[in-house]
């Protein structure tokens, strides 16, 4: 009786959550619909930046033959992925590029009166609707070209759980960046850092040398991020590389919510 009043409970919460996220991303949809040249703008301006980069590493991977024993398919499935977790984390937690704004302006002071938690409010108030237009493609870019690969069908359920952990690590990080900024002020610095450190993960971690590649792997886990899932897929994965990719993934979320907690002791509202 008392797991089914807790499940049930949880799932009344999910809920309410879930209609309070729909609630905001309209909102936030409708408010970038509205400058509709602008949304075609930046739309078309994504979609030419991730088309032009894919043709160039398929040309480069083509033209040498492989990339650090990975053939085409493999080093252009490495790039898939990483869009995925990028993009997808980018949908979700777009609200942070705008968190600076509600410091300065004290509008944070009412998104803590709110009755929900106020790091929901700040990493999902409103999902990217550029975003939305480009996921369903991408995700059939990863089908065809993971097709080729030939994975077996746990391969495939372990790359699906593998991206769920590592848009883990991603909101722990965006979690991180939140909290610095309730700190210091400074969210629009932090999330470039990050974004750069990320965009290191287009290629496979092996192309970069030691001890770079072991601080991308440890330190700041995108080689567990995005090379893991990939690898996964292609049967190149170790038991120790997936319980690596889950310890980090729990580790780096409950590390960045403990820090969360002491931002929030820390703030100073901009009414005091």
């Amino acid at each position: 009786m008392i797991l089914k009043i807790d499940f049930s409970s949880a799932l009344s919460r999910f809920l309410y959550y879930a209609r309070i996220w729909i609630m905001m991303s309209k909102n936030a949809f409708m408010s970038v619909l509205a400058q509709k040249k602008l949304f075609f703008l930046f739309l078309t301006g994504k979609i030419i930046r991730f088309s032009f980069f894919g043709l160039f590493l398929f040309f480069l991977v083509q033209g040498a033959g492989g990339i650090v024993g990975y053939d085409v398919d493999q080093a252009v499935f490495f790039f898939l992925t990483f869009n995925v977790i990028d993009i997808i984390s980018q949908f979700l937690f777009r609200e942070i590029y705008r968190f600076r704004p509600l410091l300065i302006s004290g509008d944070f002071d009412l998104i803590l009166l709110k009755p929900f938690n106020s790091l929901f409010r700040v990493l999902m108030g409103g999902a990217d609707v550029i975003d939305l237009f480009t996921i369903p493609p991408l995700i059939v870019a990863v089908i065809y070209i993971g097709g080729k690969l030939n994975p077996m069908a746990f391969h495939i359920f372990l790359y699906i759980v593998l991206i769920i952990s590592g848009l883990l690590i991603a909101m722990a990080f965006h979690i991180l960046v939140a909290s610095l900024g309730i700190i210091t002020l400074d969210v629009d610095h932090t999330i470039m850092i990050y974004r750069d450190f990320v965009n290191l993960g287009r290629f496979p971690i092996e192309i970069y040398r030691q001890p770079l590649q072991g601080v991308l792997t440890y330190l700041i886990p995108l080689g567990v991020m995005i090379a893991v899932p990939a690898r996964a897929l292609m049967g190149l994965v170790s038991i120790q590389g997936v319980l690596l990719s889950f310890f980090l993934s729990f580790t780096g979320i409950f590390l960045s919510l403990r820090f969360w907690k002491y931002a929030i002791k820390k703030y100073t509202s901009a009414s005091s």
